[in-house]
């Protein structure tokens, strides 16, 4: 791998996209920790300092801005606005037929809804910046044990600056990851991502380390690389469905007559079902947290869903968890559009007849897929659960959770894409 790596970079063309990659990355890195204008820096770092940092109910949002947005930087939103635009475009594909044809028109129908997504993108930002500075304004909000005064200067100028700047960071963000696609190697904002959660693991390490010792650290490593391992192999574990092309002449060529597979992977979903569950979980104690302390839901939030430990957030977890995984298969994949398509060139399953037979089988085969697929995700996804009291750490534990399934799968996916242009020149890749 090491020898492959060296390759990479004596090729000139690629190497001149790593370096741009990774001059992009540290741009990134070095917004997250511009502090933006108007908040107390010397209060801000008082109070990540003293307090817990799995941040509560940010604790999503701030594991993948890379822990800015405690930080109150130029990048504190991070990504997050735009996962929330591109997840919201893409379920109304399903609902509105207006984005169900720019889906079905090519090249030309997706410019236009990445258009969409980033104009909603903008308007997120400015909701979210709005909302995080007035919580910001009021001490314990953000910090629910530190009183300090973030925002000294609460002017309307003031508030509308760093309003007006945190939303040209997200802006600049999506930008930055659109160059990366274009001109670097791997997807662009799914190494931003990537980049934010890798920059938070020294430090859940270390908090492990210090709260009890290398004995737990080192069980944690060793936990940790088997629970890589089995994400590893759970991402590439697919179910292939062979597919028959019957031979038919076009003028005088013959075309056809080949076989080829539809690959049906385990984990068909993804990563959104977790960060779906996570979200609604969260949607209750941001409620609770700006309702009366005095009344009697708000502490029921409190003692049964704000507590992360509690059986009944953990089994609220994992049902959604469960609903969303085959919520969002059926939404992204459809039988029938296959099964019509297969027809349509002459595409059959062995054994299996076109049409409404094909499309049936294809339902059924999915959805016996995806339950252990479901599951899956809802074991990775209480690692960190498990951890916090095993090992003492946060609730962005590295090892679990949405952290090592988009580490893992990005990971993945940059490799197999410098793999195919080092392939392109006669090299070995990175995976054998």
């Amino acid at each position: 791998m090491l020898t492959a790596f060296a390759r990479a970079f004596r090729t000139p063309d690629l190497r001149k996209k790593l370096l741009f990659t990774l001059a992009i990355i540290a741009l990134f890195r070095f917004g997250s920790l511009l502090p933006t204008p108007g908040v107390d820096y010397d209060a801000v770092r008082q109070c990540t300092t003293s307090v817990d940092d799995d941040a509560g109910i940010y604790g999503m949002v701030n594991l993948f801005s890379g822990g800015a947005l405690l930080q109150l930087s130029v990048f504190a939103l991070g990504i997050m606005p735009y996962i929330t635009a591109s997840i919201i475009v893409q379920l109304l594909t399903v609902v509105i037929p207006r984005f169900e044809a720019l889906k079905k028109e090519g090249q030309s129908g997706t410019a236009k809804l990445t258009q969409y997504t980033r104009y909603l993108t903008v308007a997120l930002a400015v909701l979210q910046s709005t909302a995080l500075l007035a919580l910001a304004r009021t001490p314990g909000r953000i910090f629910q044990n530190c009183a300090a005064d973030l925002v000294p200067d609460d002017s309307l100028f003031r508030i509308l600056t760093m309003i007006f700047t945190m939303t040209a960071g997200t802006g600049l963000i999506m930008w930055l990851g659109e160059l990366i696609t274009d001109r670097g190697v791997g997807n662009g904002m799914s190494l931003l991502i990537f980049t934010s959660i890798c920059a938070g693991f020294p430090n859940g390490l270390w908090n492990v380390k210090a709260a009890r010792g290398w004995d737990a650290f080192i069980v944690m490593i060793v936990v940790g690389l088997v629970v890589v391992a089995a994400v590893v192999l759970f991402e590439q574990a697919q179910r292939r469905i062979p597919v028959q092309y019957a031979k038919r002449m076009v003028g005088r060529r013959m075309y056809g007559g080949t076989s080829t597979y539809i690959p049906i992977k385990v984990n068909q979903a993804g990563v959104i079902p977790v960060i779906f569950a996570s979200s609604l979980l969260y949607l209750p104690q941001l409620v609770a947290q700006l309702g009366d302390t005095t009344a009697g839901w708000r502490q029921w939030i409190e003692r049964y869903i704000s507590r992360g430990d509690h059986p009944l957030y953990v089994l609220m977890f994992v049902a959604l968890i469960i609903f969303f995984t085959f919520f969002y298969v059926a939404i992204t994949f459809n039988p029938k559009e296959i099964s019509d398509n297969m027809k349509r060139y002459g595409g059959f399953i062995p054994g299996i007849r076109a049409g409404r037979p094909t499309e049936e089988y294809l339902d059924y085969v999915l959805s016996r897929i995806t339950l252990p697929g479901s599951i899956y995700l809802s074991v990775v996804a209480i690692i960190p659960i498990l951890a916090l009291g095993l090992f003492s750490a946060n609730q962005n534990f590295p090892f679990g959770g949405t952290s090592v399934l988009i580490m893992v799968g990005v990971g993945l996916e940059t490799l197999k894409q410098v793999e195919s242009q080092l392939q392109q020149r006669n090299y070995e890749g990175f995976l054998r």
